[in-house]
């Protein structure tokens, strides 16, 4: 598709709140600063795994009714509250005519157990003659009907909708890392064939919650120590993912609307490839990189890029994306950002976290400095104007998102 087609799919929103900072502007001022920033961790809640903890937000400011607060899990607070942020910085909060129209995307997990009866159920089962037998007595028993309906993963669709009265279609999409990038794909979809000309998209993610630390640390990816290393330093190892709080979410219009109503433009979204398959097929694996390869030729060509690595850290999925990042760093000038070494991995909200940053760097006409030192990592001799984000996810899931400067 040629530059400025009415159908391009353009990036007019960004609602981005990290460990670092809120919102992308801020974001974006801490990771350009001269001196680089110290990553906001918190290493004794759950020590031995650190995490990085959500910079301090008042959730008034985008979910006003304290019953609206209380009725979600703190992984919906955060999807709902960068939502709200998206919309105001896209000029379309409150536009009844607007909202009517905007269709929702979320990247979603599925909600936060009851710790306490999961740790009783885990403690009393292995007494048991028959584990079976008590595994269904205590899930009929202790989980209350009720329980499920504020876990379904459509209620952060649902309470955007709410709270903000955005009332145009809604979908949902699980499934870890590769669901942030789906969002994205499909509204990039969307908007290139004439369905919709305003997509709300991404994800929330809360880093310290117990069930998914347990789960990550049972599959033996979560990073264990007092010191939090570099993402690049974690190459080679398995036990690699700290967990970040965050939401993020990135208002996409078509070019003709967001021209329409005079609307800032960010950045452009160039292509979304979102694949999966076995990781324990060598051949399987170069295939799908280098067909993502194959669609970053297409359309950077030999043009210098930023590349944002949305990596979770765990091997052996980080040696596997890193592999591909020096095949497309061979072929071109390359700038590669990790941004998991500072505001840690966010699984679902961790693609759209990573493309926000990206769209601010571009709309700014700026680059990142290294956020860590070493080979992978240098700085750029000029701010390009195209970035790609690439995600492997932790176990599943291997994507890539382009990006490119509007000018």
């Amino acid at each position: 598709m040629a530059a400025n087609d009415p159908r391009d799919a353009v990036i007019t929103g960004i609602g981005l709140m990290t460990a670092l900072a809120e919102g992308a502007a801020e974001n974006l001022r801490l990771l350009t600063a001269a001196e680089r920033p110290v990553p906001r961790t918190d290493t004794e809640t759950f020590a031995p795994y650190p995490v990085h903890p959500l910079v301090d937000i008042d959730l008034s400011n985008q979910i006003p009714k304290r019953g609206d607060q209380r009725q979600m899990e703190n992984w919906q607070r955060y999807g709902t509250y960068a939502a709200g942020l998206a919309l105001s910085d896209a000029g379309i909060a409150g536009d009844a005519d607007i909202l009517d129209r905007t269709n929702l995307i979320v990247s979603a997990g599925s909600g936060e157990r009851d710790p306490e009866v999961d740790a009783a159920i885990l403690a009393e089962i292995e007494q048991t003659n028959d584990p079976g037998r008590f595994l269904n007595e205590h899930l009929l028993n202790d989980l209350r009907p009720t329980l499920f309906l504020a876990q379904l993963s459509n209620l952060l669709a649902g309470n955007i909708s709410i709270v903000h009265n955005v009332i145009g279609s809604s979908r949902t999409f699980m499934g870890e890392e590769i669901a942030g990038a789906m969002v994205l794909q499909w509204a990039l979809r969307q908007i290139k064939s004439g369905n919709g000309d305003v997509f709300l998209v991404g994800g929330g993610y809360n880093g310290p919650r117990p069930d998914m630390m347990f789960f990550l640390a049972l599959g033996n990816y979560l990073y264990s120590g007092s010191e939090v290393p570099p993402l690049w330093q974690r190459v080679g190892r398995t036990d690699g993912v700290v967990c970040g709080s965050m939401g993020a979410f990135l208002t996409i219009e078509s070019r003709e609307h967001a021209e329409a109503r005079g609307a800032h433009i960010y950045a452009r979204l160039e292509e979304v490839v979102a694949d999966r398959g076995r990781r324990d097929d060598a051949e399987d694996v170069a295939r799908r990189a280098d067909e993502q390869i194959a669609v970053l030729d297409r359309v950077a060509g030999d043009r210098p890029i930023g590349l944002i690595s949305a990596a979770s850290g765990a091997g052996p999925a980080l040696d596997h994306e890193l592999a591909m990042i020096k095949k497309i760093a061979a072929a071109r000038p390359t700038y590669v950002r990790g941004c998991a070494t500072m505001i840690g991995h966010g699984i679902e909200a961790q693609i759209p976290a990573a493309v926000a940053l990206a769209a601010a760097a571009l709309d700014a006409g700026i680059f990142y400095p290294p956020f860590e030192d070493g080979d992978i990592e240098q700085p750029a001799d000029a701010p390009p104007d195209m970035i790609a984000v690439t995600g492997w996810g932790h176990w599943r899931g291997e994507t890539l998102t382009i990006v490119s400067a509007d000018r």
